[in-house]
């Protein structure tokens, strides 16, 4: 054979290989999974019974790996004092989170990497995510840079003032595309740390405040969240630094039982311990990482079926507890809020998921009730 013919075969062969490769299927681009049924639930539907929406429900599920289970319970934060919109991207990349904290940035920033992370979601096969926010009256201006003033909370005079204020401060998230709100705070006045930041100056105003903030917020398609359960108003200290303690009787449980009764959707569990109290004692764990509080108590005798979000693991009164993100969801809680390491956190989730079958049942019950709140806040419906 000369030189001419191994010219000709070898020219054969290469366009022979370029054939055989240009025929190869193309990976199939992940898909966000979708609702088999075209059915439209609203917020309102989130606490009723409706076998339509249970099964809506198990249809998502059951198109979720382990992986995407697990995530639905993580929510890490982006902004000035949360991450930084790379490292949330990479969360994105790796499907281990489910929702996402805007902290301490621009409106048109918030608004910016909102559309990003959902293309980027999208491109993944990720459930659409929560978005949430710290916008309370008196915290929203701080929280959210360039928003168009808000009276804070003990400015407020009056009932009407309340629902313009819910009205005003949902237009704004609406806008972003926030749908979370950890908004009102319920506590007691008194404590430095939250006393100003509620409407319990007067207490006979605490209540029907509150719940006419939280209903004018879920009106408008966001979730409310009453917070800091079991109360932080009476407790002196700063769970930011610090575990603190209620020592005894827990006096702020009050306030929570009407307000589970109009429907609130959500409730933020705080970084504090219960001692010399036989019936919820904590044994020197925050009440997030307490069964006694957040199931026996906020579950079983109050009846609460809503979200349970924790307040921020990286918070000094939890921080140092061993595998807090994993205790957490024993507990009852369904959402991990800023733990100091997602990945770490749905790891370490994830694991005890796959060996251990009674937590495997709380981490199901727990992502189920978020892609229920997914589907009734429209993130699922067949036209998005």
């Amino acid at each position: 054979m000369n030189l001419k013919h191994i010219i000709f075969l070898s020219s054969v062969l290469v366009g022979l290989f370029a054939c055989s490769q240009s025929t190869e299927k193309p990976k199939m681009k992940p898909s966000v999974p979708k609702l088999s049924e075209k059915t439209v639930f609203n917020l309102s539907d989130f606490l009723s019974e409706k076998p339509s929406l249970d099964k809506a429900v198990e249809d998502i599920y059951q198109q979720l790996d382990d992986t995407a289970i697990v995530a639905q319970l993580i929510m890490p934060a982006v902004g000035k004092y949360g991450q930084t919109p790379s490292t949330i991207e990479k969360h994105i990349q790796e499907r281990i989170i489910g929702g996402i904290l805007m902290l301490n940035g621009t409106q048109k920033e918030f608004t910016e990497w909102i559309k990003n992370f959902n293309a980027l979601s999208k491109s993944k096969g990720c459930l659409p995510f929560l978005y949430s926010a710290d916008a309370e009256p008196s915290l929203v201006n701080r929280k959210i840079g360039e928003s168009a003033p808000v009276k804070k909370a003990a400015e407020i005079n009056s009932m009407e003032e309340v629902v313009a204020v819910a009205q005003q401060i949902s237009q704004l998230l609406n806008s972003i595309g926030i749908n979370y709100n950890f908004a009102p705070v319920v506590d007691v006045a008194g404590n430095a740390t939250v006393g100003y930041r509620g409407f319990g100056n007067k207490p006979e105003q605490l209540i029907p405040w509150s719940n006419a903030f939280i209903q004018t917020t879920q009106q408008q398609g966001i979730i409310a969240t009453a917070k800091h359960f079991p109360g932080h108003g009476l407790v002196s200290g700063d769970t930011h630094s610090s575990l603190q303690t209620i020592d005894g009787e827990l006096k702020e449980i009050k306030n929570y039982p009407e307000l589970i009764a109009n429907g609130v959707l959500s409730i933020m569990v705080a970084h504090i311990s219960v001692k010399n109290n036989k019936k919820y004692e904590t044994n020197g764990l925050p009440s997030t990482c307490s069964k006694a509080i957040v199931t026996d108590l906020l579950k079983k005798e109050l009846g609460f079926k809503g979200l349970i979000v924790t307040d921020a693991m990286n918070m000094g009164g939890v921080v140092n507890v061993p595998q807090c993100a994993t205790l957490a969801i024993a507990a009852g809680c369904d959402i991990v809020l800023m733990p100091v390491d997602a990945a770490k956190a749905h790891r370490e989730i994830l694991k005890e998921f796959r060996k251990n079958s009674e937590f495997k049942k709380q981490v199901e019950e727990a992502a189920k009730k978020v892609i229920r709140m997914k589907i009734c806040l429209g993130l699922l419906n067949q036209d998005k």
